[in-house]
């Protein structure tokens, strides 16, 4: 039986890779039937998913110790050679559009892939690969160097995520110390922090230039896969939350100040929710995982199977150690058929949270490689991708007591108030970046006190206790997805919006709620956003309406689940 800490990885042979791809891709274009051309796109799915599976084996494991120097130096071939291919891209999408049989395929899988393809050829532009390889070294920087951050606090070396959990300490003081000392490593490297975006700014609207967009987010747009909304949609979602879930989330904030008893809520006590402390969960990784598996077992057939599988095949890679990369996510080795969860643990109940919202991204993405006959058609759009993860954190909510026993009553209370008050930082950072590409000549200065304004307008509770780094506005560059995934962050606000809709039907039919969910899961890509949202029956979140009916339903709900 295959383990991932045992699975082969080789360097492939791009020359020899291409040589192929090129074969298979003139027996598509001659095929004199539509089940052979089938049958050769198939074979052309096969060997692509095997190419990149040695590209997923080599950058897990790279996260996994950035100081290894044999996965570094693989994944600056990775980095070097993702760029390289963009050409051959090009004509794959070139060929897909032009299918000799394409009335046939669009008859029997709809004409998402074809959508698709028109769409990305504008990005697999031969111009942009010394900048994308430029840009690759750049986020690999970002991550080396925020993965290398430690100190050592209360009589322990910690990286940004052993702070973390010293912040929910029940000490004020102790917690307030871990808060310096967080924001003193960001400090620390901040200058540098600086410089790369500021490469990364100036690199990516040079990129947009190439190709002759209006502007990096026109590209950013169109990369994503944002075929079905538009920044003007995206400004009335954030003002739709503005409106409604602020003061909402300000109450909250508030009342949690008079619940742990502080004079004023700072920073360092948002994330303490009881003055008696938080619930964390009882038992060590491996037993967490196990809980876990018991929980999905009991859920349905289909998430035991799921969960069974990842255990099995020692599909993750949990704990925090010196050198591995911060933040965690969902990836898969295509090959295998199967997904990877990457996280770092820190013994708070956010470990707890990694087991139910990756798993919700593993889950559909094992569903996916199993039931969708297209690798295309597979990968939904992120802002459903994150419909399947935070759904599975509300659907789980029954079996928290297995994780924290007699606590598990406070767990939910504090995590469905934390997934309703994180959605004004959520659009607080998609209004940044847009700002930033607005005027991507902006100085420094202008940067953080753009984040400063940003705050003002979107947390009006946050308070950094004086330190002057975080007043003058620094807290935005400890958000990697800025760096790494541009314009990537307010996928996850619309997504909670819908998976406050799963979470208010499974209180009136559970069972009509997962038959919703399962649907949405199995659905993948196969057709676009809106599409998605009516399969499940979720209510569409740039309606006003639906975010101010969303507010009120969960603030009763928070009302209902009060301790």
């Amino acid at each position: 039986m295959w383990k991932f800490k045992d699975l082969p990885y080789e360097r492939p042979n791009v020359g020899a890779f291409k040589k192929q791809v090129k074969a298979m891709m003139k027996a598509v274009e001659n095929a004199p039937t539509y089940e052979a051309q089938k049958a050769s796109l198939k074979m052309l799915e096969k060997l692509i998913m095997e190419f990149y599976s040695m590209g997923s084996i080599a950058h897990i494991r790279y996260d996994m110790n950035t100081k290894d120097e044999f996965y570094g130096e693989e994944k600056k071939f990775w980095d070097k050679t993702i760029p390289s291919l963009l050409p051959l891209q090009k004509k794959m999408l070139e060929m897909w559009i032009h299918l000799k049989f394409r009335k046939e395929f669009e008859a029997e899988y709809g004409d998402v892939i074809f959508k698709d393809a028109e769409a990305q050829i504008r990005l697999a532009d031969k111009k942009l690969m010394l900048s994308m390889i430029q840009e690759s070294k750049l986020t690999t920087e970002y991550a080396k160097l925020t993965a290398s951050c430690s100190t050592e606090f209360n009589g322990e070396k910690c990286n940004f995520y052993g702070l973390l959990k010293y912040m929910q300490n029940d000490d004020r003081e102790i917690r307030k110390a871990a808060f310096t000392e967080w924001a003193k490593l960001y400090e620390g490297i901040s200058q540098r922090l600086d410089e790369i975006y500021e490469h990364l700014i100036k690199l990516r609207c040079g990129m947009a230039e190439k190709i002759g967009m209006s502007s990096y987010i026109e590209m950013a747009y169109l990369d994503r896969g944002r075929y079905d909304y538009t920044p003007a949609d995206a400004a009335r979602f954030r003002e739709s939350v503005k409106k409604y879930v602020v003061p909402a989330a300000h109450k909250l904030y508030l009342e949690q100040e008079k619940r742990i008893g502080a004079d004023k809520l700072h920073y360092y006590d948002e994330s303490y929710f009881y003055a008696d402390g938080n619930p964390d969960p009882i038992g060590t990784k491996d037993e967490l995982v196990e809980k876990a598996a018991q929980m999905y077992r009991e859920l349905s057939a289909e998430t035991g199977e799921f969960f069974d599988f990842m255990k099995e095949h020692e599909m993750f890679d949990l704990e925090t150690r010196d050198g591995k990369r911060m933040g965690g996510y969902c990836s898969q080795v295509a090959n295998k058929l199967s997904p990877f969860i990457f996280s770092n643990f820190n013994g708070t109940s956010a470990d707890v949270d990694v087991l139910t919202h990756e798993a919700g991204h593993a889950f559909q993405g094992y569903l996916a490689m199993r039931t969708i006959p297209w690798r295309e058609m597979m990968h939904a759009p992120m802002e459903i991708c994150e419909v399947h993860s935070m759904s599975m954190e509300h659907f789980t909510y029954p079996w928290m007591d297995k994780f924290f026993e007699e606590g598990a009553a406070k767990y939910r209370y504090s995590h469905l108030q934390n997934a309703f008050r994180v959605i004004p930082y959520l659009v607080a950072v998609d209004d940044f970046q847009h700002r930033v590409f607005e005027k991507p000549d902006m100085s420094r200065e202008e940067r953080y006190a753009t984040w400063k304004q940003i705050e003002k307008e979107y947390l009006p509770w946050r308070d950094y206790d004086g330190n002057e780094f975080l007043e003058k506005g620094g807290f935005w560059m400890q958000k990697q997805h800025i760096f790494l995934y541009p314009f990537y962050y307010i996928e996850y606000a619309l997504a909670q919006t819908c998976a406050f809709d799963f979470y208010i039907k499974m209180d009136k039919d559970h069972k009509a709620a997962w038959e919703d969910y399962l649907r949405l899961c199995k659905a993948g890509g196969s057709v676009g956003y809106f599409e998605l949202l009516k399969i499940a029956n979720l209510n569409n979140p740039f309606e006003e309406e639906t975010v101010k009916n969303m507010t009120e339903a969960i603030m009763k709900k928070i009302e209902e689940l009060a301790i």
